[in-house]
């Protein structure tokens, strides 16, 4: 939970917290739903942004189109989340990225306050690096678990390292760029061969390299294995909880239906036997 909390709290300072797991079960169903426009809206913005930094020129109707698109997903996004969530307050404290986003936009959009391209460039980038943090919950959520971040970890320094013994010891690799990227080739047994170490030294490197990176990708594969095993079994948990928790109130229903019949029948046997003792002075 400590973990949480930190987290919690970083990512309401950058301003891309999300839908707080105190809310409503819809507002958080509803977040979720978002994520899937906001990730294909990270990746439009990042192609965009390439063909306007370029000699790609896009003409002005699509570049003016794609600003409003962009504009409107995030406008959106807000309006609804605002109007789902039960803490409002709570909700724009941790997410005014998107507040800002929306409120800059629309000058810009309108070009009230003359703003060049390069500004809009620069925002479309701001976007797309809020997006990608406020969707990057789940992935420290996967890095977490098992030790899966300190493996890659591991694996990144025995990446640098042998980017830097193989550049020093083998005169076919010129610098540590190129070692770099032979070593990512070989642990990752992919092998293109545009790259062979050709002295004794090297090959020893590459060697235990290729042991190393035979080792980490099957705790890889262990961990991702794992993980998805639990996501599994946190989803048939789940199931079963409402499964039992539908039983519980249907026994809870049941036994107030009991009770019921019990007070009913209770009260013929009263009204049956003030029947019976007004018809015996009769008899």
């Amino acid at each position: 939970m400590t973990q949480y909390n930190k987290h919690n709290r970083l990512m309401g300072i950058l301003g891309v917290q999300g839908v707080d797991v105190r809310e409503n079960p819809k507002a958080k169903q509803w977040g979720r739903i978002f994520e899937w426009p906001l990730l294909f809206l990270a990746f439009w913005i990042l192609i965009d942004w390439y063909f306007q930094t370029t000699n790609h020129q896009e003409p002005l109707a699509i570049i003016g189109l794609n600003d409003w698109v962009i504009w409107g997903v995030f406008a959106l996004d807000l309006i609804v989340m605002l109007v789902l969530v039960d803490n409002k307050v709570r909700y724009l404290t941790g997410n005014w990225m998107s507040l800002v986003i929306v409120l800059t936009g629309i000058p810009i959009l309108l070009n009230a306050l003359g703003l060049q391209s390069g500004v809009l460039r620069s925002l479309r980038l701001l976007i797309f690096a809020s997006i990608f943090t406020r969707l990057s919950s789940d992935l420290r959520s996967v890095l977490g678990r098992h030790n899966l971040g300190v493996t890659l970890t591991i694996a990144l320094g025995f990446l640098i390292l042998a980017a830097f013994l193989i550049s020093g010891l083998d005169p076919a690799f010129e610098d540590p760029i190129d070692g770099f990227w032979w070593a990512w080739v070989t642990m990752t047994t992919v092998g293109y061969g545009d790259l062979v170490p050709t002295t004794l030294e090297g090959r020893i490197v590459g060697m235990l390299l290729i042991l190393v990176g035979i080792a980490i990708f099957s705790m890889l594969t262990a961990s991702f294995s794992v993980f998805f095993i639990e996501k599994e079994e946190e989803e048939k948990n789940d199931r079963e909880d409402a499964v039992l928790r539908r039983l519980q109130l249907l026994e809870a229903r049941l036994e107030r239906i009991e009770l019921n019949l019990n007070k009913a029948v209770t009260s013929l046997e009263q009204i049956q036997t003030l029947e019976s003792e007004k018809r015996s002075p009769k008899n």
